[in-house]
């Protein structure tokens, strides 16, 4: 059995709508739903190694079959009633009706969780699939974004591509996306994972000169593994700069190095966004808490404990 008590009555949360308009900067933390128990206790290991650095929000992915979803509603359920955090529930179309995703939809509303993170989703075969409806589905996530707004006050958030998403004819059709998804009632977005800073501040200008408004989060994901952030890179459609690679792949064998390295470049990144103005930050933490705490304390500061 996963640890932990089981979770109790949703407890009022603030939205991240609500939590951006404060004007402080945004801090959050992504995590995915394990596949096992015993995956389970780590991620919730690293929730709570997290949780004291208060932040703004933190999100947890979804899968769209069955055993994934409802793990992940209830993992959403949880974090909703047994942490300070505020959390923030990924859907995507990926072969669900319409009636499927408003049941899901009032699964997180129960939950009291109010705030969703509304994304079409890779093709069911893989990111280098063809996108195939669902025949009674949605095809694109301002579609979803519309629907999820059509079913109470939820705080929607959306994806946003850096370096334009695989499937974009170019990085200026993908910036009217990115406004066609603001205009349908996204609130935020939350960009793919990048390595140039120069990358998020042109996706930042297109929209503007768009009139899309809504805050644009970095997304981070610090290097830990050489290996697995090059194939996430390579599904992502990310570029994985070469000389960062070579400094990696000198060190492979040493996890330590590996870590102290991509601390050191996301370090940087981060740095740079924010000095350009960047509303904030959100990391990819793979369920693990200690690059993304070292990160943090770079930029932020260290977390001072109350006794």
């Amino acid at each position: 059995m996963a640890s932990g008590p089981a979770f109790t009555a949703p407890r009022p949360s603030r939205t991240v709508r609500e939590l951006l308009a404060d004007g402080d900067r945004s801090y959050s933390f992504e995590f995915f739903p394990p596949k096992t128990d015993q995956g389970e206790q780590q991620l919730w290991r690293a929730i709570r190694e997290l949780e004291p650095l208060a932040p703004t929000f933190v999100s947890v992915t979804y899968g769209a079959g069955g055993s994934t979803r409802d793990r992940t509603v209830r993992i959403i359920a949880r974090i909703a009633s047994d942490t300070t955090l505020t959390p923030v529930a990924h859907l995507t179309c990926v072969g669900h009706s319409r009636a499927e995703l408003r049941s899901v939809i009032g699964a997180y509303a129960d939950a009291g969780v109010n705030n969703i993170l509304a994304l079409r989703g890779d093709p069911e075969g893989g990111p280098n699939q063809p996108w195939i409806r669902h025949p009674e589905g949605l095809d694109h996530a301002d579609e979803l974004v519309t629907l999820v707004r059509e079913l109470g006050d939820f705080c929607v958030g959306v994806a946003a591509f850096p370096e334009g998403h695989p499937e974009a004819i170019s990085l200026d059709s993908d910036a009217e996306y990115l406004a066609a998804k603001a205009a349908a009632g996204a609130d935020f977005a939350v960009t793919q994972f990048f390595f140039d800073a120069d990358d998020y501040f042109a996706l930042r200008d297109r929209a503007e000169r768009l009139s899309c408004e809504m805050p644009i989060i970095p997304g981070i994901m610090p290097v830990t593994n050489v290996r697995q952030i090059q194939r996430f890179a390579a599904l992502s459609g990310a570029a994985f700069p070469p000389a960062l690679a070579e400094r990696l792949l000198a060190v492979e064998d040493d996890p330590a190095a590996v870590r102290a390295i991509g601390v050191e470049v996301a370090t940087d990144l981060c740095q740079k966004l924010l000095d350009g103005g960047a509303p904030g930050l959100h990391f990819y933490t793979l369920n693990r808490s200690t690059a993304t705490r070292e990160i943090y304390a770079n930029v932020v500061g260290p977390v001072v404990r109350v006794p």
